[in-house]
Formats: C-alpha cells, structure tokens, sequence
C-alpha cells in the first residue's frame, strides 16, 4: 500500500482526521479540490478560540500546521473514484494515476443549491446564510427574514426570533396550517405569503410580487445539498435522507456501512458547522487509527 490512510477532502473535518493520523505517526494522503463549503463567508463564528476569524486563513493555518508532520502529503486535486482491493481501496486520482492505502476517510463535504430568485446567490454568505448559530449574532436583533423552501423551513423561523424580529416568506411553497401560524405567533414572528421576485440591497431586501419592498437585515434559506464525490454509493457507502439532502450514514465512530472506510463533516451530518466538523474529524481520525491497530484488513 502507499499509504496507510487516504483522507478525501481537506478542509476542517478532513484536516482533523488528518491531524489524529499523523499524530499517531501513520502515513496519509489528502486529497483536496480546494471548494471549502464557508468559502463566501467573510468571518466564522462559533467555533471556540477562532470566533469571528476568516475562514480561509482558519484552514490556511490547519493545513500548514499538519503539513508539519513528515509523514502528511497533500495532493491538490479531486479524487474521481474509488474501489476496494485486497487489503484495502485504490483511489482514482484522474489520469490514469491511482493512490492505494488500507483506510479510506471521505470528508470532501456537500456543495449547495439556492433557490433560483434573482440577487439570492450573489448574497450567499455575506447577508444571506443557512445557520443562525454562524450568523445569527452579527445581525444585531435586526430585521430577519426566512425564505421557505419547504414546510422544513418552518425550523428556522421558529428558531430566529432569538436573533431578531423574524418575517417567514413562505413564497408558494407551503401553507402553514393553524397549529403553525399559532406556534409562529407565539415565537413573535409573522408570515408573508406573497412571492418573492427578487433580492436587492446592502442587506438582504425582498421585492415581492405586488411590489412591497421588505428592507432585512438579514434573510436565512435552507439550500438543497448534494455530495462533493457522487461515486460514494459505488464504493458501496450508505445513505440517509436530510431535511436538505442525503448525507452518509455512519455510526458512532464515524465508520461508514463499508468496513475500513469512515466518513465525517458535513458530507456525513443532516446539517453542521466548523466546530462539529473539526470534532467529527477527531473522531473519524482516532476511529480510522483504532482500526488500524486491532482489525483485520
């Protein structure tokens, strides 16, 4: 084998599996296409002792710090496939070029879809966000706002009154029934059911269809997600359905439903963030080396 471990994804949660392997002196590939999924968003927050930095220079710091250890190489470029043989899994690299190691770890996470609404994608991370415990401070108990994408959304403006005065759009795609306008009414926040034509502004401000403007501070959405490497499910890897879109099934110590390959970040939760990113990458990383200790390849 050429290495012990192959790490497929290199940013937080790849790079804490990393971090746990070359530590415990095993011989690691990271392959990494350079798509962190924060990569719009101009500060993290939430993720303790680097509250309120720039993502970037987060995972800048992570890589030169694991690149530290002789026994890490990292391969910038995006891993086209992978397959099992014996004693272990070959990775396709592309161009005929094929890396072998006895662990497989996928933590190349998802890339998301928004709702097609002219002025939303150029926002994406700036004013218009997924999660509030990321975002939802810095907007000051300010004017927020919830773009349903389906009766899921109802989470989210539930949740948002905590951070500001909260308006659901639920712009065409759901009703919500008397129990939710009456949960909703509790929680302070109000419901707009016209739709949306377009986003416009320094913030996040809606043009409605009858022409309303709503001037927001802030406007949250949940975007559909889809895996950064769509050949998990020919590795044999299993998968289970999120409110936002299918994610790989793990157990408790991140090991995916095919022995020897392990899985975390956000490519293997419903929904996430840097902190349990960095945490299911520990995990995944102290699992990978426990397997490679006492079990059979």
């Amino acid at each position: 084998m050429d290495y012990d471990v192959i790490i497929v994804g290199g940013s937080y949660a790849g790079m804490s599996a990393g971090l746990q392997l070359a530590r415990a002196r095993r011989k690691v590939l990271v392959i990494d296409v350079g798509e962190r999924r924060n990569r719009f968003a101009a500060h993290s927050h939430g993720f303790l002792g680097q509250d309120g930095r720039e993502p970037g220079a987060i995972a800048a710091e992570a890589r030169e710090q694991l690149e530290r250890y002789p026994g890490v190489t990292w391969l910038e470029g995006r891993a086209e496939g992978a397959r099992r043989i014996e004693g272990g899994f070959a990775v396709d690299l592309g161009t005929g070029r094929v890396a072998s190691a006895r662990r497989l770890v996928l933590a190349a996470g998802v890339s998301d879809s928004l709702p097609e609404i002219p002025g939303l994608r150029q926002r994406w991370g700036r004013s218009v966000f997924h999660c509030p415990y990321c975002h939802g401070y810095e907007l000051n108990q300010g004017r927020i706002g919830v773009l349903a994408v389906s009766e899921h959304s109802m989470h989210h403006a539930l949740m948002l009154p905590d951070w500001g005065t909260t308006t659901l759009f639920t712009n065409g795609v759901f009703t919500p029934d008397a129990e939710q306008i009456r949960q909703l009414a509790a929680r302070g926040a109000t419901v707009e059911a016209a739709l949306v034509r377009e986003v416009r502004g320094e913030g996040a401000d809606l043009v409605l269809d009858d022409g309303r403007m709503f001037e927001l501070d802030g406007l949250f959405t949940m975007p559909r997600t889809s895996l950064q490497i769509p050949w998990v499910e020919q590795l044999g890897c299993e998968l289970e359905a999120g409110p936002m879109g299918n994610f790989v099934r793990t157990d408790a110590m991140k090991q995916t439903t095919v022995k020897g390959v392990f899985a975390c970040g956000d490519i293997a939760r419903a929904a996430g963030s840097v902190a349990l990113s960095v945490g299911d990458g520990a995990m995944a990383g102290a699992a990978t080396h426990r397997s490679l200790m006492f079990e059979a390849d």
